[in-house]
This record gives C-alpha cells, structure tokens and sequence, in this order.
C-alpha cells in the first residue's frame, strides 16, 4: 500500500503567519490558483472536516470523492487562533506555551499530546480498514500539523515533531509494509510531494 499525506493549500492567514487552527479558514484566490493537479488519479480522498483541506482535494484530485475525518482536523489552538505571534508577544499565556515547547493545552483549545492522539489513532484506523479492504492507495488531506503528528509517530526514518514541517500543498508518499506496520506500527517514506506551480520548497 502506498500512503499519500498533503497539507492544505495557502490561506491568508498562512501569508499573515496567524495561526488558524480549527477556525474554517478557506484557500486564497492565490493559493487555490497555484496548485496543480497530481498525476494519478484516486477514486476517494479522506479530508479534513476544514474548508481548506476539502479545497486543496478538489484542485489536486478533481475527480475524486472526499470522505470527511473529523479527527484530521487542525490542532485547536483556543484563545490563540486568529492571532499572529507579534501580537501576542506580550501575552503571558502565549510566551509560558512557547517557552514550554508548544506542548501544554493551549487555553481553551488542545495540548499537542491530545492532538496527536485522536489524529494519529484515526490515521492508524484508517489505514488497518484499508489494508483490510484490500486497498493499494491511501490519500490524506489535512494541515500540517496533522502531517507532522503522523509522521512524528509512524514515518521512518524517525525525526521530531517540528522536523517534519512542510509547505503548503506539500507532503510525503508513504510504504506501508505489511510486516513493517504489523511489528512496528512505521512506514518508510517513498518520496516527497509538492503540487504547487513552479515546484514550491516542501
């Protein structure tokens, strides 16, 4: 089975580095107009519950049907989301979260460990039902930090969290070798994905 894991397209809030979390931010008419279509052609892609990862389906997999899940949805970033580090660069709440690796609750949102828990548990379900359907193509699209929660936990060869930051429409192909996955519960990657015009850096 080949794994495919994208992050969305460019939003403003992207261009404005102001984090959007779970707020339903949808692509710019930029970031929509870069992307490009992917050379192969998926019956079904599994997204995000967000307007932006649904977007960025539709344009690099016009013909496919989505399938909506729920636990792809972005970190929820509470009383950050909507805010750009500048301006909380003053906010105590802010600088102890930072200071503290970006991995406490956020105030009335999620701590990373939570996060990375209910999005890597529904991608490890959703790859054990594919496998069991017979399925050879998995296609995910979702934000980044999805991205980087699940290949924090099942990617090989092993890196940190924020190591594997992407850009944009960027991502990774995946090997799920049954043996691998079945002892391991790891991946390898195949190859690295961008569907942006002009090749942006992933």
């Amino acid at each position: 089975m080949t794994v495919y894991i994208l992050r969305h397209g460019r939003t403003a809030y992207n261009d404005q580095r102001r984090y959007q979390g779970q707020l339903n931010i949808p692509l710019s008419p930029e970031g929509e107009a870069e992307l490009i279509a992917a050379p192969f052609s998926p019956a079904l892609v599994y997204v995000s519950p967000l307007r932006r990862a649904q977007q960025t389906a539709r344009r690099i997999f016009p013909a496919a049907r989505q399938q909506i899940v729920p636990d792809f949805a972005e970190m929820d970033f509470g009383d950050f989301d909507g805010r750009t580090a500048d301006e909380m660069a003053e906010d105590a709440a802010y600088r102890a979260w930072v200071e503290g690796d970006c991995t406490a609750q956020c105030p009335n949102g999620e701590s990373r460990a939570l996060f990375c828990e209910r999005t890597c548990a529904a991608f490890a379900r959703l790859l054990d039902e594919s496998a069991a359907r017979g399925e050879e193509r998995v296609v995910v699209v979702a934000h980044g930090g999805t991205l980087r929660a699940v290949m924090e936990r099942f990617a090989l060869p092993e890196r940190d969290y924020f190591d594997w930051t992407t850009g944009n429409a960027c991502g990774y192909a995946l090997r799920r070798d049954a043996a691998l996955w079945r002892e391991r519960r790891r991946m390898e990657i195949a190859e690295r994905l961008c569907f942006v015009k002009g090749g942006a850096p992933c």
